[in-house]
């Protein structure tokens, strides 16, 4: 998709490599783990190496909670705390070989509000326009919340999206979420490709 008229998962300008939320969190151990959420690892530092050296833009988005988020069950939302802002379980995964010059989104920072997009309240898609950026790889965590909205949010806002199918995994609250958010991101007009593709 980086060259007009080709027909190419291989990145290069105008592309851009979106890490949804590889927190610890969300990782094996974690407050709110996600079932195999470390398998995204590998394929992602695969994607990061490729981008890195072709000089494209990577960036991160991140949960970044105040200690009192209303998405906490305490507060009366759907989950354990998790992601609070400044604590080891925010932090982005230590074996996520993230390059020095990698942008970082802080999301759901105020405490009344949630936000499952990267999109949402924060200025990724000025930054990503600013970059001169088309099309956006996506991977990460978890794929039927945070890598579903995102995902909506980029097509919404005028990117292309390419869906890195063996660098998502599911929450799966009610069993097959994943496989329904997947199919909703192709429907939405995202494309399916895998890490070993690029």
């Amino acid at each position: 998709m980086s060259e007009q008229g080709k027909e190419t998962t291989r990145p290069g300008r105008g592309d851009a490599l979106l890490l949804v939320d590889v927190q610890n969190d969300f990782l094996p151990g974690g407050s709110l783990a996600v079932p195999g959420g470390d398998a995204v690892i590998t394929p992602l530092n695969h994607c990061i190496e490729q981008f890195t050296r072709a000089g494209l833009p990577v960036i991160a988005t991140r949960d970044w909670h105040p200690p009192q988020h209303c998405s906490f069950r305490e507060q009366g939302g759907p989950w354990p705390p998790h992601c609070i802002a400044g604590t080891p379980g925010a932090a982005c995964a230590a074996d996520l070989h993230l390059p020095p010059d990698a942008v970082v989104v802080d999301k759901a920072t105020a405490a009344d509000r949630d936000a499952y997009s990267g999109f949402e309240g924060t200025e990724l898609a000025a930054r990503l326009r600013e970059a001169g950026v088309r099309c956006l790889f996506v991977g990460g965590l978890a794929t039927d919340y945070c890598v579903l909205n995102t995902v909506h949010d980029a097509l919404k806002n005028g990117f292309a999206v390419m869906l890195l199918r063996d660098a998502i995994r599911a929450v799966d609250v009610q069993p097959g979420d994943g496989d329904r958010a997947i199919a909703e991101m192709q429907a939405l007009g995202a494309r399916l490709v895998d890490s070993n593709r690029l």
